[in-house]
């Protein structure tokens, strides 16, 4: 009972494995299909994909794999089984080639960031010093009356406290722009390197187990 059971499952997973490798396959040539390997952009594309992708394609490897020990676990070497080892290797060839590439997307990215994060907190800096100019403040006021932003009657005193107000939620919003840009810069870089460089790693490893496990 349990041989008939496993018999028709076995076609089941290796055709769902077979549809996953072949939705791999689709979506690697969907990007190859723009072809421009001197652009930078171009390649980590590719690689981004490739790492993005590869996960599907080792579940479907591992559903083929499954369905041959399953059809007849007494044979040792099928068709099946060099399918899915000459794949495996493939992919861990491919990924292996990528980490270049992909390491060197990482750098970019950071610096990158650091950049954008240099250039808000000079904008920061510029500003708290600006504030602090005695000069900005008679701007602010005149502006201010010119527009009837002042009430009749005002004091200077309640004059400056006003564009004081007005120049303190200017710095707040410029430090809160900086927080922001910082914080989002973290977590892209974060997302990038454990799901990107040391994913395409694991998934290194995962397939180049599936390679040997499917002929040894």
């Amino acid at each position: 009972m349990a041989a008939v059971s496993s018999s028709r499952f076995s076609p089941l997973l290796r055709w769902m494995g077979l549809t996953l490798v072949v939705l791999l396959v689709l979506q690697l040539v969907a990007v190859l299909s723009l072809w421009d390997w001197e652009q930078e952009a171009f390649r980590q594309l590719v690689v981004e994909r490739l790492i993005s992708q590869a996960p599907m394609g080792l579940i479907g490897l591992l559903l083929m794999y499954l369905s041959s020990r399953l059809e007849d676990q007494s044979e040792g070497r099928t068709p099946v089984l060099w399918t899915v080892c000459i794949l495996s290797g493939l992919l861990a060839v491919l990924l292996t080639a990528s980490l270049p590439i992909t390491f060197g997307g990482d750098q970019q990215m950071q610096q990158q960031n650091d950049q954008q994060i240099a250039a808000k907190r000079g904008q920061l800096e510029m500003a708290r010093q600006q504030s602090k100019d005695p000069a900005l403040l008679q701007q602010l006021i005149k502006q201010a009356e010119a527009t009837g932003q002042v009430p009749p009657g005002a004091t200077e005193a309640q004059k400056t406290q006003s564009a004081r107000a007005f120049i303190d939620r200017q710095l707040d919003q410029l430090e809160t722009q900086f927080k922001q840009t910082e914080q989002t810069g973290k977590v892209t870089l974060s997302q990038r390197r454990y799901g990107g460089s040391l994913g395409a790693v694991v998934l290194i490893i995962a397939f180049t187990i599936l390679c040997l496990g499917s002929v040894l």
